[in-house]
């Protein structure tokens, strides 16, 4: 889904939408359309009936969703603000956030131990995973690629702690437990 109020945006999404036609195959298929040109190199971004209804379905549980992460991240923070070892980013930040991931950063650390953490806890049954990789490090930018030693620290100690709007306030305090336990290995 794309949302704009820029004109000139909407106008060239909604030409390369359906491969850069003038008209779409459906306003052709009700005769609103004869013919159509081909303006812009685009691609197939329709979305189909079924993505279309669960669309609709989830926008529907949207507000709902966003209060409730919004929830579990206020708690994250009160069971994990006194743990030492780690950063929590943007803890005091009061604008809305859809709160989609929640990262730590782990002090005094390296990218191997950041594994060695995220193995164990993987064992005791809680997925993590690594946002954001530091771009400068792709393969792509090879060649325009510069020394960033803090963004190269924080994306080599970044954790991404499950998060989710039924996230129980039980599963963070096991979360928390076994952080814990990672972090004096």
């Amino acid at each position: 889904m794309l949302v704009t109020n820029n004109k000139e945006l909407y106008e060239k999404a909604r030409i390369i939408r359906s491969h850069g036609m003038t008209s779409l195959s459906y306003e052709r298929g009700k005769g609103h359309s004869t013919g159509y040109d081909v303006i812009e190199l685009g691609y197939n971004y329709r979305m189909d009936d079924i993505r279309a209804s669960i669309g609709i379905v989830q926008l529907d549980k949207l507000e709902k969703d966003l209060a409730k992460r919004a929830e579990i991240r206020k708690y994250y923070i009160s069971k994990l603000r006194d743990i030492d070892e780690i950063i929590i980013p943007f803890r005091n930040y009061s604008f809305f956030s859809s709160n989609y991931i929640f990262t730590i950063i782990l002090q005094n650390s390296n990218a191997e131990k950041r594994d060695k953490i995220r193995e164990l806890m993987a064992s005791k049954g809680i997925q993590t995973s690594v946002h954001y990789p530091a771009v400068h490090r792709f393969s792509i930018y090879a060649e325009h690629t510069t020394m960033l030693p803090k963004t190269e620290y924080v994306s080599d100690n970044l954790v991404t702690l499950p998060m989710f709007s039924k996230l129980s306030f039980e599963n963070i305090n096991y979360i928390k437990a076994i952080l814990e336990k990672a972090l004096r290995m």
